[in-house]
């Protein structure tokens, strides 16, 4: 076990990395491990998740590396964490690799073989919130090359581990991650600056799947689709706070906590040039308990759904769906599971801008469809909807600046 202290004071004692030419490289199989993909903002009582991490690890007692690369503060993060999930049953450790982790050399740690070895042989690893850029420095080399103690992680995931993450943890599982992105609305009229506000990731989840996080409160969901499009992403997943995604070595996902997950689409969409115009998104939303197989892009709702999919011929809602602001927190899961249970064929929702901000004039329509595709599912028990396959078109929008008041 590497207590805080102790940790600490074996990287400040490193005094040189070992070389990248010492490295040889190893072809391991496909993973056997696990992710716990967490959206931010994990609530210290959220057992379900908490209790997931260190089961997937090995169970009680089980050794997992708590990484408190992203933090300003990572001792007082690791700390923090090395007891939460000590308080959970696993023997958790803190490590030492960190751009603000003063009076220490990360570069030596990052190579340090005591540390590899403690991470390989590891059940698992959690990475802390905070500036996933800080993470992404302190493991790999400046070269762009892998550090020993990311190999070392790879091995551990590879060999049936579980590497978790929340906010900016979150962030690096996807071989693209943001950066230091603009606000939503500012990144749908200005686009995205590769190599600023696009970087390159870990990519635990592979190649072919984009994460984003804190998704449904702050409205990121709309980013979501520049970034896929300028990268080639077509399919996303997006993860709301104090609620995880986990995900398996057969690449199943299953939700786990407060809210829940979309899933973005473009396998079908096609986008325009000039201000961002997109159609034919296909965007789906899993409850707690929902599973979504990346390989076949099959949905399996929660058991408590399974006898609850919802009748299109018994509509519950009957007026017309519309948002004045779809990027507020959850409106766009408040729509569409409206949406799929009302005798309306389309939901809209609008995004405006303050007269004082870029390009004030120019807004975005948000148009969700229902397609003979489109299924829902509703909870008995909790009334809680799950909504697979609706359509979305975005268009720009023009708005008249300043606005007038109605006489």
């Amino acid at each position: 076990m590497w207590p805080i202290a102790g940790s600490v004071a074996l990287a400040a004692s490193l005094l040189t990395a070992i070389p990248a030419e010492a490295e040889v490289p190893v072809r391991l199989p496909a993973t056997k491990g696990s992710l716990v993909i967490i959206g931010g903002a994990l609530r210290t009582d959220n057992a379900a998740v908490w209790e997931r991490v260190v089961a997937l690890a090995g169970g009680r007692g089980a050794r997992i590396a708590v990484f408190a690369s992203a933090s300003a503060n990572p001792e007082k993060s690791g700390a923090a964490l090395v007891e939460r999930l000590s308080k959970y049953g696993a023997k958790a450790f803190f490590v030492p690799i960190a751009v603000t982790l003063t009076g220490t050399d990360y570069q030596a740690a990052a190579d340090n073989p005591e540390l590899v070895e403690a991470i390989r042989s590891a059940g698992g690893a959690y990475f802390a919130g905070g500036d996933q850029s800080r993470i992404t420095r302190a493991l790999r080399r400046p070269d762009g090359s892998n550090t020993r103690v990311l190999d070392a992680l790879w091995d551990m995931y590879r060999r049936g581990g579980v590497i978790a993450g929340s906010s900016a943890g979150a962030a690096i599982m996807s071989s693209s991650m943001f950066g230091n992105p603009k606000p939503v609305l500012a990144t749908l009229k200005l686009g995205l600056e590769d190599g600023q506000e696009i970087t390159p990731g870990l990519g635990f989840i592979g190649d072919d799947v984009f994460v984003d996080q804190h998704l449904l409160v702050r409205g990121r969901f709309a980013r979501m689709l520049p970034a896929m499009l300028q990268k080639g992403y077509k399919l996303g997943l997006g993860i709301d706070e104090n609620t995880a995604m986990i995900i398996k070595p057969d690449r199943e996902v299953e939700v786990v906590g407060y809210r829940g997950a979309l899933v973005v689409d473009l396998s079908r969409a096609h986008a325009q040039q000039g201000a961002f115009n997109i159609s034919n998104v296909r965007l789906s939303y899993l409850d707690n308990g929902d599973r979504f197989n990346i390989a076949s892009r099959s949905f399996t709702p929660a058991p408590d759904k399974a006898e609850g999919r919802l009748d299109p011929a018994r509509p519950y809602y009957r007026e017309p769906l519309f948002s004045a602001d779809i990027l507020g927190n959850s409106t766009v899961v408040d729509l569409m599971g409206k949406l799929i249970d009302s005798d309306q064929v389309e939901a809209i929702g609008l995004t405006l801008d303050s007269p004082h901000n870029v390009q004030p004039d120019l807004g975005f329509e948000f148009k969700f469809t229902r397609t003979g595709e489109s299924v829902g599912y509703m909870s008995a028990a909790t009334e809680a909807y799950s909504v697979y396959n609706v359509r979305l078109d975005i268009r720009p929008i023009v708005v008249k600046m300043p606005l007038y008041h109605y006489k």
